[in-house]
């Protein structure tokens, strides 16, 4: 998440931060493959990941916090392409990130989207969890 809100904060090189957070303390714990595959497809997708969003979004893009915009997009990703995870795990994980490191009620925020965007990816999982 990091990774991403930097990167959509400056713009920067993806290598460069991809680097910069390879340094940071603690990251030796890091499943790096998974944290390699967020990073470099969350940032290679983000304009379709965007798009998928945007569909369940009540405000633009533009107008959500960094951090949001972060957690959500490897939400949708996740939703996507980590089919392995239950759709509630990604979920849930989003909420913990948003309620870390976002504002006040942006969990619940990120909740809501990410349901919407979970009923749209993973229609036959939710579906049947929903039995």
């Amino acid at each position: 998440m990091q990774g991403l809100y930097e990167w959509l904060i400056a713009r920067g090189d993806i290598g460069f931060i991809e680097a910069h957070i390879h340094e940071m303390d603690g990251f030796g714990k890091c499943d790096r493959a998974h944290f390699d595959a967020l990073l470099q497809g969350c940032s290679a997708g983000a304009m379709a990941l965007d798009a998928m969003l945007a569909r369940h979004l009540d405000r633009p893009l533009a107008q959500l916090s960094p951090v949001e915009h972060a957690v959500l997009l490897i939400g949708a990703y996740e939703l996507r392409h980590c089919l392995d995870v239950p759709y509630r795990v990604v979920i849930n994980e989003a909420v913990e990130l948003a309620k870390a490191f976002g504002g006040t009620d942006g969990h619940k925020y990120v909740n809501g989207v990410l349901d919407k965007a979970a009923a749209e990816l993973r229609a036959a999982e939710v579906a049947a969890r929903a039995r």
